[in-house]
């Protein structure tokens, strides 16, 4: 974000985070194999701050979350797990996953047709979100836990408010990264910082949400 060089760069800096609660769990699961989202978003958050020097003024997560009929395992997991957060004073968005048939081709040349979930509403909210917080002036720093490079229009829009504000803006993408996760990219335009197992073990939620 090169607006940002062109004003005063703020000694303390103020920092949101925000994370794409599906993004992650899918690219933490490629990275380091975990089946489910085990990751404490908080604590993840926090050290995330702590390692740059930032103030973390608020965490806020975002997920679809499937209906009991459809998936009953999965919508007891993410409504203990968001119950959770809660408690810990992260700030949450939730939408219902809309299933879909999706139809594949196998390497035997027969197709095979199955539900695939589809969340809506989420990452436009996480836009809106990163932009109007940055229209508020409350942060200087927007950490976005996501590879999803749709959100790189959003930095887009971010450089124009620090322009229009005459004020030092960062976003950072941050994002897992192993030898086994060939996504070694984070959202275009933004700062990245990367997530390796060590880092990322350091952050685990022990509680079984599953169950």
């Amino acid at each position: 974000m090169p607006n940002r060089k062109n004003f005063p760069e703020p000694k303390s800096k103020r920092a949101i985070v925000f994370i794409d609660g599906q993004n992650l769990f899918h690219a933490a699961k490629e990275a380091f194999g975990y089946p489910y989202p085990n990751y404490n978003v908080k604590l993840l958050a926090k050290k995330i701050c702590a390692l740059k020097g930032w103030i973390l003024k608020e965490t806020r997560f975002y997920t679809g979350v499937p209906d009991l009929e459809d998936d009953a395992p999965w919508h007891t997991f993410w409504t203990n797990k968001l119950t959770a957060m809660g408690q810990e004073k992260v700030k949450i968005f939730s939408r219902s996953l809309r299933y879909r048939n999706q139809t594949i081709k196998l390497p035997n040349g027969k197709a095979q047709t199955f539900l695939v979930g589809q969340e809506k509403g989420v990452d436009i909210r996480i836009a809106l979100d990163i932009i109007r917080f940055a229209h508020a002036k409350a942060y200087d720093v927007g950490v976005i836990l996501s590879q999803d490079q749709d959100l790189s229009e959003v930095a887009d829009e971010v450089r124009i408010l620090s322009a229009e504000q005459k004020r030092w803006i960062k976003i950072a993408s941050a994002f897992p990264v192993s030898p086994a996760y060939k996504n070694n990219r984070g959202i275009n335009k933004a700062d990245w910082i990367k997530i390796d197992r060590k880092f990322y073990d350091s952050c685990l939620d022990t509680r079984d949400y599953r169950k």
